[in-house]
């Protein structure tokens, strides 16, 4: 066995003071780090080793209490920027891999015919008995080194795994560490983590000992068969050792702990790495700036950008697409068109699912210029395309509206022999045809779909209704609806919402009753809301208890839509009372968070999630407030603003002209802001005025 070595750190990590709002995640204090080495020290050290050597999660407790917030609170790492070297000591890589010295196997002149006889062995039956015949024409002397040629040449683990047990049975040589990493390897690539746990513990019992590469291969399988506990426990057995990992383990280990969530120890792993001479490489960025995409930091996305470049690690295309994902889910569409630059300029070519991130990103943020450019350029060098890529353009044209490069896109699809469009396809098309009122072209999709054999989802079915409703073709929307649940399709909350929604926008009793008839069968209280708020009788704490119970029943983000719709619903029937009670339960239920904001020179009003009803009615129920704070002789301040949003939607319904035009009805001294669209503002010396004549009338 090597020789044990363990030194005391005293580690220094500075903290930049300059940005207050970072947190802090490393202080000053000392841990040891046991190691092996080759060689006996020449010096004794200064410390005896303590009887019990804590676990690598108890040396990590310190520092996660200080290295990042709690889960809903993004952080930015610190990178230590000094850690105390001894200077009469060489600096030990962190890098020390245990592996044996070339077998002379190697230089055996009957290694062919060995090979040969291994290949035999590989293409036998899978039966024990089978397995034993064949081995009974050996050709040569199973020695140490013509046993671990044959082992490190067959292919199914279960063949390996079998020579193995044999060779044990003989008991020809001393069993080495070397005989169980070329087993456990195969068994890895079989993922039979229970097999190769059970020669681990084999190899403690035997007194055989485990080197960097048994370990590494022991976690790397835990990790592909998603037993990340286990690689955890073997990673702290590990560490236990002295054994320091290598960078395929470092990295390995930096994602068992992303995936299972464990923020604090990712980032004290890879800052005590970094500062024990480890090189992350392109796969721990990769890991990295995954966990830090899927928490929405886009100060982490950074820090990573910013270590790369300090560390001088050339990103590769797995990285690139890691970092424009993440950065998708940060909603950083700026950063991500730079990065995509970034890309080209190194000469990289990028791959069907960078197209795709950078397309997603696009279509959320409703960046029209941009997509096209991307389009185009995809166009003109002929990058790859894939049935995904198709479906996210097609998607990313749905949401920016672009009608025309969406039916180039889809008739390219057709003429594909291995990207024929399919449900997702066409829900693209019907939502493009939905949002701009083509109900002709709608239908004529719908009908294609049931002539194709496509199936139709719910997505679909909503994005077609939503269509018939606008365009007021109720028996239509009837139709569209039977036909789609006789098919198999559940509606879900949002389309509840669709046909809550056309409900408020029908003219006529009838055709109320046949939309709600469709309501009915997908959500029978909901129905019954709608005729509770309408009733003559009213009492509001029953409609408030009503209420949260279909709110609870009811998925986050239909939430509002459906308080929106039924404020619509008031409003259309002049219950504009009723009307102000929903948007107060809205409030009070947490539908409507920043509504009403206030700063020492402004207030405002933010109505840019809600209906045009409903921001008529959250408009009315502010200006009653205002009035009545100034009957008070309360202070108000000099500015007052409603922002609308501008939506950048080509078929957007256009909230902010109908707030507009709900302004000059009332004949409000608010006025269009030329420095920000969609946004509504009044002076103080206007409004109050304006605000005090309506109290007289």
């Amino acid at each position: 066995m090597a020789a044990s070595l363990s030194t005391g750190l005293d580690v220094h990590f500075a903290i930049p003071q300059s940005d207050t709002k970072r947190p802090i995640f490393f202080t000053r204090g000392k841990f040891t780090i046991y190691c092996n080495s080759s060689k006996s020290s020449s010096k004794p050290p200064q410390n005896p080793p303590v009887k019990r050597t804590p676990s690598l999660s108890e040396q990590l407790q310190p520092l996660s209490t200080t290295t990042l917030p709690k889960k809903d609170q993004a952080g930015l790492l610190s990178k230590p920027k000094s850690t105390w070297v001894n200077p009469t000591k060489p600096k030990r890589s962190v890098l020390s891999l245990q592996r044996q010295t070339r077998s002379p196997y190697a230089y055996n002149p009957k290694v062919r015919e060995l090979k040969l006889f291994a290949n035999k062995l590989s293409d036998c039956d899978n039966s024990e008995e089978a397995f034993l015949s064949v081995l009974e024409e050996i050709p040569l002397e199973p020695t140490r080194e013509n046993a671990l040629l044959i082992l490190n040449s067959l292919k199914p683990w279960q063949k390996t795994h079998l020579f193995f047990n044999w060779i044990k049975t003989k008991n020809l040589f001393p069993m080495e560490t070397i005989f169980y990493n070329v087993t456990m390897k195969s068994l890895r690539f079989g993922r039979q983590f229970e097999l190769i746990e059970e020669l681990a513990n084999e190899m403690v019992s035997n007194e055989i000992p485990l080197d960097n590469i048994t370990y590494s291969t022991i976690i790397t399988c835990a990790k592909r068969c998603n037993l990340f506990d286990k690689a955890v426990e073997w990673f702290e057995r590990m560490y236990k050792t002295g054994l320091m990992p290598d960078e395929v383990t470092y990295s390995a280990v930096l994602d068992v702990y992303a995936k299972l969530g464990k923020a604090e120890e990712v980032v004290s792993l890879y800052e005590r790495g970094v500062a024990s001479g480890w090189k992350p490489d392109p796969i721990a960025f990769s890991v990295l700036a995954k966990m830090y995409g899927e928490a929405g930091d886009y100060d982490g996305i950074r820090y990573v950008l910013q270590e790369m470049k300090s560390l001088g690690v050339r990103p590769n295309l797995v990285v690139y697409n890691t970092l424009l994902e993440a950065m998708g889910k940060a909603g950083k569409p700026g950063l991500a068109r730079s990065l995509f630059q970034e890309l080209l300029e190194s000469g990289l070519t990028p791959n069907e699912k960078t197209l795709t991130s950078l397309a997603k990103i696009y279509g959320k943020a409703r960046w029209a210029k941009d997509a096209l450019e991307l389009w185009e350029e995809m166009k003109s060098k002929n990058w790859p395309m894939d049935f995904i890529l198709y479906n996210t353009l097609l998607t990313m044209c749905a949401d920016i509206g672009l009608v025309e490069e969406a039916e180039q896109l889809f008739m390219d699809m057709k003429k594909s022999q291995h990207c024929r469009p399919d449900s997702w396809s066409y829900t693209a098309m019907l939502k493009i045809y939905g949002s701009g009122g083509n109900v002709g072209k709608a239908m004529e999709f719908f009908e294609e779909m049931s002539e194709v054999g496509v199936e139709l989802n719910v997505m679909g079915t909503t994005c077609l209704i939503q269509c018939l409703g606008k365009a007021g073709r109720i028996d239509e929307l009837v139709k569209v609806f039977s036909v789609s649940v006789e098919h198999g399709i559940k509606p879900d909350d949002r389309l509840c919402g669709c046909l809550l929604s056309v409900v408020s926008r029908c003219e006529s009793g009838a055709d109320v009753d046949k939309v709600l008839a469709c309501l009915h069968r997908a959500n029978p209280r909901l129905v019954g809301f709608v005729k509770l708020i309408e009733e003559e009788v009213y009492c509001l704490d029953t409609v408030k208890e009503e209420f949260k119970g279909i709110i609870s029943d009811t998925k986050d983000d239909a939430r509002r839509p459906f308080c929106n719709c039924l404020i619509d619903i008031c409003l259309s029937k002049n219950l504009n009372e009723r009307a102000h009670d929903l948007l107060y339960l809205g409030t009070l239920y947490g539908l409507y968070p920043g509504l009403y904001n206030k700063t020492a020179d402004e207030w405002s009003l933010d109505v840019r999630s809600l209906s045009v009803g409903a921001a008529q009615t959250a408009l009315e129920e502010w200006m009653g407030t205002l009035a009545k704070t100034i009957k008070h002789e309360e202070a108000l301040p000099l500015l007052f603003s409603a922002q609308t949003g501008t939506g950048t939607h080509k078929f957007s319904q256009g909230l902010s002209n109908s707030f507009a035009s709900h302004l000059k009805k009332l004949a409000a001294p608010f006025r269009q802001s030329e420095e920000k669209a969609g946004c509504f503002v009044a002076k103080r010396e206007d409004l109050v005025p304006w605000l005090q004549s309506r109290l007289q009338t």
